[in-house]
């Protein structure tokens, strides 16, 4: 029997499609792109972010101007928790307000198949290009968390993760249980079927540098490694860490437009020093914010008040060469959940007020939320120069056992916004005026 031309040319279609969105093993939606074009340094005119590396003026520069807006690169059906709306007022306010670096922008907690999907990875890079068109500086950050679960196993891993580990190529999907220590530590750490993975693994290596140079080629040029601590429960003195993050920072160097990746953790200790040498470009904690027993739901900052990262930062030469004292560092307002005990106050625990530290701020009244910002900013910059407050943009935050999650939405409200808190402007307002020492 003999087929019409355009029954051929259907079945021919049908062919491309198949091929195009079904994941083949040793393939994948985020392959190796060619990098972007190189970004001019005329309109910061501070130093260099290049090969080399970056400098401690161009650092800083886009430190004291860092927002946290998780997932803003994940369009919906694809984000973790919930809805992310209005998009089109997020690319408006962070030319508003002048923002150099979206952190948290992009990553998965759980929900690992969505990386099979091309459209997560292509609706990702429409919204990065749609920031660039207006300010090219932009630097976006993606995390790469403590956190794998068995949906990995349906993840194809593609030639180039391989390759950059320096192993011989497989065809095969990723194997969660291979990812897992030895020992049972931190198995089933965040539930039934979600652990944290063990540096010392050679498969959580190939998953870690998977999503690292996913990342890359998708146009970050930062990546949050989470907390390095539980990924390297079982590699104390940081060697495994050392000779992974070197093959992370070797991929970039051909796979982002500056030739080099920002990278940062969550450092407990005060830092990952090995040998003099920090393996992180700049550290990041939690605010660790005190309560103010006898003023109800008010919050101050203290040094040494719990695991604070204020003024215990640790220094070495930097991956750029530089020496330092103390490293720069970001602290944030942490999502983390609620208490037991909302409403309550104990100092001896992290939560503020019975919530994380993002819910707390959420809850306060405006004027008291905007005060805030300025009076953090200005101890910050009054107790340690190191440390720079990462603006509180957009998060999830959680008000209680049983309700659901919501986000903190930064954004002036507006029907382009209705779910704003009347932040930006007074973010804005903080980066164009020097603080107050």
């Amino acid at each position: 029997m003999q087929l019409s031309f355009a029954c051929l040319r259907m079945c021919a279609l049908l062919c491309i499609l198949f091929i195009t969105f079904s994941p083949a093993i040793g393939q994948s939606p985020a392959a190796p792109a060619p990098p972007p074009p190189a970004v001019s340094q005329k309109k910061t005119a501070i130093g260099y972010f290049d090969e080399k590396g970056i400098s401690r003026e161009t650092l800083e520069y886009y430190l004291s101007r860092s927002v946290t807006m998780a997932e803003f690169l994940a369009e919906d059906p694809y984000v973790n928790d919930g809805t992310y709306p209005y998009k089109a007022d997020d690319l408006r306010m962070i030319r508003n307000i002048g923002a150099k670096f979206i952190g948290r922008a992009i990553y998965r907690w759980g929900k690992e198949s969505t990386l099979n999907n091309p459209d997560f990875w292509r609706q990702a890079r429409k919204l990065i290009d749609e920031v660039h068109k207006k300010d090219p500086e932009v630097i976006f950050q993606a995390a790469v968390f403590e956190a794998v679960g068995r949906m990995a196993d349906s993840v194809p891993i593609p030639e180039w993760t391989f390759k950059a580990l320096g192993l011989p190529v497989e065809q095969r999907y990723f194997r969660y249980d291979s990812m897992l220590n030895l020992k049972g530590k931190l198995v089933d750490h965040w539930g039934k079927g979600r652990s944290v993975p063990d540096i010392t693994r050679t498969e959580a290596q190939l998953w870690l540098m998977f999503l690292s140079g996913s990342y890359m080629n998708l146009g970050c040029e930062a990546l949050h490694m989470g907390q390095i601590a539980l990924i390297g429960m079982e590699d104390k003195d940081y060697r495994h860490w050392s000779q992974f993050l070197a093959k992370v920072r070797a991929y970039a160097k051909d796979h982002t437009r500056r030739h080099w990746v920002l990278l940062d953790a969550h450092t407990p200790s005060g830092g990952m020093v090995a040998n003099g040498k920090s393996l992180l470009d700049f550290n990041s904690f939690p605010l660790r914010i005190k309560e103010v027993v006898d003023k109800p739901q008010q919050g101050v900052l203290q040094v040494g008040y719990l695991d604070a990262l204020f003024k215990r930062s640790e220094g070495g030469i930097t991956p750029s060469g530089w020496a330092c004292e103390s490293l720069p560092y970001l602290v944030e307002f942490d999502n983390f959940g609620v208490s037991r005990n909302p409403g309550v106050a104990d100092t001896t625990s992290h939560f503020i007020w019975g919530y994380d530290e993002i819910s707390w701020f959420y809850l306060q009244p405006e004027e008291y939320r905007n005060k805030w910002l300025w009076y953090a900013r200005d101890w910050l910059a009054k107790t340690d120069k190191n440390g720079f407050l990462q603006m509180p943009i957009c998060r999830i935050v959680s008000l209680g056992r049983g309700k659901p999650m919501i986000r903190n939405r930064g954004n002036t409200k507006s029907p382009a916004c209705p779910m704003g808190i009347n932040v930006e402007e007074t973010v804005k307002a903080i980066w164009n005026t020097p603080p107050r020492l």
